[in-house]
C-alpha cells in the first residue's frame, strides 16, 4: 500500500531554494525581567486581595452574630436537605426502575410464549426458512407491544455450536448484548441486565436488557434465544426532572430556613445591640441615656430592668461625685486652714529647739521630738495640698529643658545621708552623654526622691541601683532594691493613697503615705509612665518613663520593667 505525501511549497520566483520561514525575534533579557516583574506584581496583588477577603470574612464572622447564625443555619439546613434529598431520590429511582423491570420481565415472558408458538416445527436445515420464521416472529413481537414502553427485539438461532445470523428489529442492539447476559440465557435461565446500547446516531444510552431461552423440542439440538432491549430515556428524563426539582427545592428551603434564622436572630439581637450602645454611652458619662420599652415580652422586661439599673447607677454616681467633691473641698480647706496655726506652732517649736541646751535633758528631748513631728506634719500638709490641686485639676507643669543625669545626681547626693543611716549603698548607672528632656524639674526630682526613699526604707540594707537611659523619643529612670519585694496583689495597690503593704510595720523614713500617689500623678502630668515590678524575697523595681519632647506620646521605654534576676546559690525559684 503506497502513501502520498504533500509536496513542499514552491520556491519564490527566480529562486533556487525553498521560501524561508518567518522567524520570531527572541525576547531581550530586559523584556523578560519586565514580564517577570509584572507577573510577580499581579501575583502579589492577587494574594493581597485574597487576604483582604479572608480578613473581612473572619472579621464579619467574629463581630456579627447575624453572620454566624446565618452561616451555621445554612450549613445545618443544607446538610439536612442534602441527606434527605439523596435518600428521597434514591428511593424514587429504585421504585421507578423496579416498576420498569417488572413490566419488562412480564412482557418478555409473554413474548417467549408467543415466540414458542411461532417457531414450532422450524426446519433446522433450511436457512431461508429459519430466517423468515425468526423475522416474522420479531415483527409479530413488535406489533404486540407491551406495558414497558418502547423496545427492540433480538432473536438468535443456534444449532449445536453453529449460530445463524440473528433477527433484529434495529441494528446495533445485537453487538451490544453483554457476554454475561448471553451466557446466562444459554444456560437456560431468564436474566436482566443494565447496559449501554447505541441508538441510531451511535450514541450510547442506558438500556434494560431482558433475555430468555425459547423452549423447543427436547430431542432437538436447536436453541433459540430471545432478547428484549428497553431504552431508559423516559426514566432518565423523569429522574433528571426529579433531581432538578429536588435541588431547586433544597436550595430554596435552605435559604428560607437561613432567612428565618437571621430574622429571628435580628429580632433578638437588635434590642441587645441597643442595650450595648446605651451601656457604652452610659460608660462614656451620658448618664441620662435610657432604653426604649416596647411591649410586655422578655425584651421589654430586659429594657425595663436595664433602665432601672441605669437609674440606680446614676443616683449612686451622683452621690459619689458629691461626696468626692465634698472630700476634696474638705481636704483643701483643712490643709489651708491648718497652715496658719501650724506656722505659729512651728515658730514656737523652732525657738524651743534652738534653746534646748538650756533645758533639762527630758525637756530638751521633748523639744527635739516636737520639732521633728512638726516637720513631718508640714510635709503631710504639703502633700495634701498637692493632692487637692490634682483633684481640682489645677496642677500645671513648668516645662524646661533639663539634664536628667544632673537631676539624678542631685537626688542621689541628697539621699546619701539617709542611705548611710540605713546601711544602703546607692549605685548610679547612666550614659556618658547628657540626657536632655523637657520636664518640670521640681516634680521629676520629687518623684525620684520618693522612689529612692521608698527603696531605702524597704531595701533591707542591700544596694540600691539607680539606672538612667534614653532613646530617640523617651528617657527612663529605674530604682531597684533587693529587699522584701512585692507580690502581684500588692503591686496593684502600691500607688493607692495611704496604702501600706504591712500596716504593722513602723515607718522609718516618716512618709505621709501619699508620696507614690503624688509621684504617679506627676508622671501622668508629664504624659509619662510610672510602673512597678516586684517579687517577694527578690525586691522591687520602679520605672519612670517621660518623653524627651513635651506633649509627645510614649510608645516604649528605654529600660525594661522586669530586671534581670540572677539566681542565688542554694535558692530555688
Amino acid at each position: 500500500m503506497s502513501t502520498t505525501h504533500p509536496a513542499p511549497p514552491a520556491a519564490a520566483a527566480g529562486g533556487t531554494g525553498s521560501a524561508p520561514l518567518p522567524v520570531r525575534p527572541r525576547p531581550r533579557p530586559r523584556d523578560l525581567r519586565t514580564v517577570r516583574r509584572g507577573l510577580r506584581r499581579r501575583a502579589v496583588r492577587a494574594r493581597i486581595r485574597t487576604r483582604r477577603l479572608v480578613g473581612r470574612a473572619v472579621s464579619a464572622w467574629r463581630k456579627s452574630l447575624h453572620v454566624r447564625i446565618g452561616a451555621i443555619t445554612m450549613v445545618v439546613a443544607g446538610t439536612v436537605v442534602v441527606i434527605v434529598s439523596l435518600v428521597l431520590f434514591s428511593q424514587i429511582r429504585t421504585q421507578l426502575l423496579s416498576v420498569k423491570q417488572q413490566a419488562a420481565i412480564d412482557q418478555a415472558q409473554a413474548g417467549v410464549v408467543y415466540a414458542r408458538s411461532e417457531v414450532v416445527g422450524i426446519a433446522a436445515g433450511d436457512a431461508a426458512s429459519v430466517r423468515a420464521t425468526l423475522g416474522r416472529t420479531v415483527n409479530g413481537l413488535l406489533t404486540r407491544g407491551g406495558s414497558a414502553g418502547d423496545f427492540d427485539v433480538v432473536m438468535v438461532y443456534r444449532t449445536g455450536n453453529t449460530e445463524r445470523p440473528p433477527a433484529v428489529s434495529r441494528a446495533g442492539v445485537y453487538p451490544a448484548l453483554p457476554d454475561e447476559l448471553r451466557a446466562g440465557v444459554q444456560g437456560g435461565g431468564q436474566y436482566t441486565q443494565y447496559a449501554p446500547v447505541p441508538d441510531d446516531t451511535g450514541e450510547p444510552r442506558p438500556t434494560l436488557l431482558v433475555g430468555a431461552p425459547v423452549p423447543g423440542d427436547v430431542s432437538s439440538s436447536e436453541e433459540i434465544e430471545l432478547y428484549y432491549a428497553f431504552p431508559l430515556d423516559q426514566e432518565e428524563e423523569t429522574l433528571s426532572l426529579i433531581r432538578s426539582t429536588v435541588a431547586i427545592s433544597g436550595i430554596a428551603l435552605t435559604l428560607f430556613v437561613a432567612g428565618i434564622g437571621v430574622l429571628v436572630t435580628r429580632l433578638v439581637v437588635d434590642p441587645v445591640r441597643r442595650a450595648a450602645g446605651t451601656a457604652q454611652r452610659l460608660a462614656e458619662g451620658q448618664l441620662e441615656e435610657r432604653m426604649t420599652v416596647r411591649g410586655e415580652d422578655d425584651l421589654a422586661r430586659l429594657a425595663t430592668s436595664f433602665n432601672a439599673m441605669a437609674d440606680s447607677l446614676q443616683r449612686q454616681i451622683t452621690q459619689l461625685e458629691g461626696l468626692s467633691q465634698l472630700q476634696q473641698r474638705f481636704t483643701s480647706d483643712v490643709s489651708h486652714e491648718l497652715r496658719t496655726p501650724l506656722t505659729t506652732v512651728q515658730m514656737a517649736a523652732d525657738v524651743l529647739h534652738e534653746s534646748r541646751g538650756d533645758f533639762p535633758p527630758h525637756v530638751a528631748r521633748s523639744a527635739e521630738l516636737l520639732h521633728e513631728e512638726l516637720d513631718r506634719f508640714e510635709r503631710l500638709l504639703s502633700d495634701l495640698l498637692e493632692i487637692s490641686r490634682y483633684d481640682a485639676g489645677a496642677a500645671v507643669l513648668d516645662w524646661a529643658p533639663t539634664d536628667l543625669g544632673s537631676l539624678v545626681g542631685r537626688v542621689v547626693d541628697g539621699m546619701s545621708a539617709l542611705a548611710e543611716r540605713h546601711g544602703c549603698e546607692l549605685r548610679v548607672t547612666g550614659p556618658a552623654d547628657p540626657v536632655i528632656a523637657e520636664v518640670d524639674a521640681r516634680r521629676v526630682e520629687r518623684i525620684l526622691r520618693n522612689l529612692v526613699g521608698n527603696a531605702v526604707e524597704h531595701g533591707s540594707r542591700q544596694p540600691i541601683e539607680v539606672t538612667l537611659a534614653a532613646n530617640r523619643t523617651a528617657a527612663a529612670v529605674t530604682v531597684r532594691d533587693h529587699g522584701v519585694g512585692l507580690s502581684s496583689a500588692e503591686a496593684q495597690h502600691v500607688f493607692d493613697r495611704f496604702w501600706r503593704a504591712d500596716p504593722s510595720r513602723v515607718r522609718t523614713v516618716g512618709g505621709s503615705g501619699l508620696g507614690l500617689s503624688i509621684s504617679l500623678e506627676d508622671a501622668r502630668l508629664h504624659g509619662g509612665w510610672l510602673q512597678v515590678w516586684g517579687q517577694p524575697g527578690l525586691g522591687a523595681q520602679f520605672r519612670l518613663t517621660v518623653p524627651l519632647v513635651a506633649g509627645t506620646d510614649l510608645t516604649s521605654s528605654p529600660l525594661p520593667l522586669r530586671p534581670t534576676i540572677v539566681r542565688r546559690p542554694g535558692v530555688r525559684r
